[in-house]
């Protein structure tokens, strides 16, 4: 089922697990349709290879900074007058990554209810996004992907983690209201490295945004 939205301010948020593809579908959205892209800042984070080294001293302390840093993106996001697509939703660092930790007993609750305080009063002031593209596949295929990056703050991410992870996407997503979700099985889809599979997911965000691709007016110039 298609969502068109209109005279609306375009705001599409790719929400999903480490590894899944994220940044790819974001450059490539970016580039088809000439959205605004707004990445995650991974690189600039300062505790990320501390976390993954030590889950239990440096958990709260990444969350933190991820909700920070995102704070900010929404801010700049809600000043951009153009379409916009995000990696990762603010929505994700709470339900699924805070959550997630505290499950596993890797957050402990007196931080958990700090973090979720800050959250909330954030939370009120941010605009939901237009729709949600949520991107999923299995361990073993998440696994795969992280390998193929080998970004070195990754290389220790083991598959009970992983696991944990798609379980809170599941779960969130099952009362997720705020906007229309478009999922996504990217189990048997490379996007990253075949173009076929890349144009297969990019007309499927169009339709679903009621937008068309220049592809698809290629297509019909050319009697497709």
């Amino acid at each position: 089922m298609s969502h068109v939205f209109f005279g609306q301010h375009l705001y599409l948020s790719i929400a999903g697990n480490i590894g899944v593809g994220k940044s790819t579908l974001v450059e490539a959205l970016a580039g088809a349709f000439g959205w605004q892209p707004y990445f995650e800042l991974v690189a600039d984070h300062p505790y990320l290879d501390d976390f993954y080294a030590d889950k239990h001293r440096w958990g709260f302390h990444s969350q933190m900074w991820f909700l920070a840093q995102r704070f900010e993106q929404q801010r700049e996001i809600a000043d951009t007058p153009i379409a916009v697509v995000q990696d990762r939703s603010i929505y994700e660092d709470y339900e699924v990554f805070a959550k997630g930790l505290l499950e596993q007993g890797i957050m402990s609750h007196r931080d958990f209810r700090t973090y979720r305080k800050l959250y909330q009063a954030l939370i009120q002031s941010t605009t939901p996004p237009t729709l949600l593209v949520y991107l999923r596949a299995s361990v073993p295929t998440l696994l795969g992907r992280i390998k193929n990056r080998a970004r070195s703050s990754e290389m220790e991410i083991g598959a009970e983690y992983l696991e944990r992870l798609n379980y809170r996407y599941d779960e969130w997503l099952r009362r997720f209201e705020l906007c229309p979700v478009l999922t996504i099985d990217t189990e048997d889809l490379d996007f990253a490295h075949r173009d076929d599979h890349r144009q297969q997911i990019i007309e499927m965000v169009g339709q679903a945004v009621g937008r068309r691709t220049n592809f698809q007016y290629r297509m019909a110039i050319n009697g497709g």
